[in-house]
Parts: structure tokens; sequence; C-alpha cells
């Protein structure tokens, strides 16, 4: 099987035409690991990491291989957004890789392809040598697991030689966020603080973590409490012991969980209780892991699917937050 240019059902007007940006080759892409060229529109694509094949998909080429989704992808591995996707494009689907903590090697290189593509990934150096000995890869930039959402995309769209179609999906995309976000005027300049209890500590969501540059980018702000409280380690996330979680102060709090009992439970807890933010119902939470999934980082195809819920469960805790 082979990629192709398909034309997608999307929800917006974005149609692809086979064979179209194919002169923008060769392109270079630089990357943590250094530089990766491309010299001709690659026809194999496999990705690995999370959400580079919904940027891949909503380019309209089909990869011939991609990760098992773990979180939010059912059985198969694959995710509800995905799904619809792949049904819209017909034809052969790609070949879902094992369920494995690091690139199954083999069977990467036994669908032969020619473009390898972790733009959103942790992938090592070691792996990055050996993913480049079975076709060219495009790492990531910056810090592993924290590129924005058009940050792969503008990746994505380079590599396929489509920049101008990568162009007008992120502002498309931007263009339906803003006209979500408009429909609640209390979002903008909220405050809000990202946490989740895990491992006997509440586990708070740093500035570099994506799902906190996604909403800053929407215009939420990112509670200067997080900022006095941060390590500054490069890490996505810092620990507060439950005896300090009433430091965390904002305008909401936000937070995910896989189901609604263990929030449930969460909430009963004294210390909780106790929360400013939680006596006003100041609390978005998220729940359902296919909801969290599709924000948990977003993509252009995932936020169509996910976008809607999650900026209404936010704005319902800034309206609390602003009525006392």
């Amino acid at each position: 099987m082979s990629a192709r240019s398909v034309v997608l059902a999307f929800p917006f007007a974005l149609v692809m035409v086979a064979g179209a940006a194919a002169q923008h080759f060769p392109v270079t892409l630089e990357h943590v690991y250094g530089s990766t060229t491309i010299e001709a529109a690659p026809k194999r694509i496999v990705t690995w990491g999370w959400g580079n094949e919904d940027a891949v998909l909503a380019l309209g080429v089909v990869p011939v291989g991609i990760p098992f989704q773990s979180y939010g992808g059912g059985e198969d591995g694959i995710q509800p957004w995905l799904e619809e996707v792949l049904a819209a494009a017909g034809g052969e689907p790609p070949t879902v890789l094992p369920n494995t903590g690091e690139p199954p090697f083999e069977q990467i290189a036994a669908l032969e392809p020619d473009l390898i593509i972790a733009a959103f990934s942790g992938i090592t150096q070691d792996q990055y040598a050996l993913l480049s000995g079975i076709a060219p890869t495009i790492a990531y930039s910056g810090d592993a697991y924290s590129a924005t959402w058009q940050e792969v995309t503008t990746t994505v769209g380079a590599a396929l030689g489509k920049p101008d179609e990568a162009a007008a999906l992120i502002a498309e995309t931007g263009q339906f966020l803003a006209d979500e976000v408009a429909k609640y005027p209390d979002v903008p300049g909220t405050t809000f603080a990202g946490f989740n209890d895990f491992d006997g500590a509440i586990a708070v969501y740093d500035a570099l973590d994506a799902r906190m540059k996604f909403l800053t980018g929407l215009g939420l702000v990112l509670a200067p409490s997080v900022e006095e409280l941060s390590p500054h380690d490069g890490k996505f996330i810092f620990s507060l012991s439950y005896e300090v979680f009433d430091t965390l102060t904002s305008d909401i709090l936000l937070t995910y969980y896989e189901d609604q009992a263990p929030l449930d439970e969460f909430l009963t807890r004294p210390y909780v209780k106790a929360m400013p933010q939680i006596e006003k119902g100041a609390l978005a939470a998220l729940v359902g892991t296919e909801n969290v999934a599709a924000v948990s980082p977003p993509s252009a195809l995932s936020l169509r699917w996910g976008f809607p819920q999650y900026i209404d469960v936010i704005a319902k805790a800034a309206s609390a937050a602003k009525a006392q």
C-alpha cells in the first residue's frame, strides 16, 4: 500500500488534489538531532509518536503505518477522529504498529517507508539513528512532546510538499477555535491551573505542557501561581503535596479524568473541598478517555471532534468563577 492523496469529508473547506505541490522538493527540515532532507514527494509514510498521523491525514495523505494509540484508541488503537477520516478516505487502511514503548523497528522496516514522521514524539538519538537507517526521519524540535499542533502541522506540511495547504489548515482550524471561544465571553482572560491527582500528590501541568500552551493560545492565562511554584526543571509536570494544594491559586482549576468515579472520590477529600475554586464550582473537569485524548495534546483533526465539549466545560467553570 502506498500513501495517496484523497478528498476527505472534513467539516471545513479543505480539499487535496493528487500530485499538488510536488514542486516543493527537495526540502530540508531542522530538528533536535540535526536536519533531514526529503528529495521527492514521499509515497510511503510511517508516523510515530502522537498526532503526527492526524496532520498527515488532515493534509490528504493516508500513511502506510501509524502507531497504536492505547489512550483513546480502543481495541484497534485508532482514535475516533482518525476512524472517521479513514472511513471517508476509503481504500486500504494503514497498518497499526504494535503497542510498544519504543519504535518497532522491524515492523516499520517491513512497511518499506520512504519517510518517517515523529515530529511530536520523544524518540531518543539512538532511536532516531535506527529509524534514519530505514528511511529519512523527521524528529521533534525543541523539547520532546512539546510542539504545538500548529508546529506539527507546519512540519508535516513541509515534509509532504504541501506548505500552503498546511497554512490553510492552520488558519481554518484557528478560525474554528476562535468562533467556538467567542460563544463564551467569560473565557478570555480567565486564569487557570491544570492538575491531576497522581501517585499520592497533586501533579501540576507546567507551562511547557502542550495542553497548557494550547489554552493560553486561546486567550486564557496560565495562573501566576504555576510559575511561582514551578521548579523550572524542563519537565511538563511538577508535584505538590496535598497539604499545600491551596497554594495553587487561579480563577479556575482544570483536570482530566478517564472515568467519573475517581473524580467523585477526589472531590470528597477535605483539602479539595476547601479549595476556593472548588467551593465556587470553578472546576473544569474533562471526563472520558476519548474526550481527554482529543486535547492531550490536540491536533487539527481531534480539535474538530473534541473541542466544542472541552471549551464548554471550561466556560462553565469560568462563569462560576466570575459569578462570585
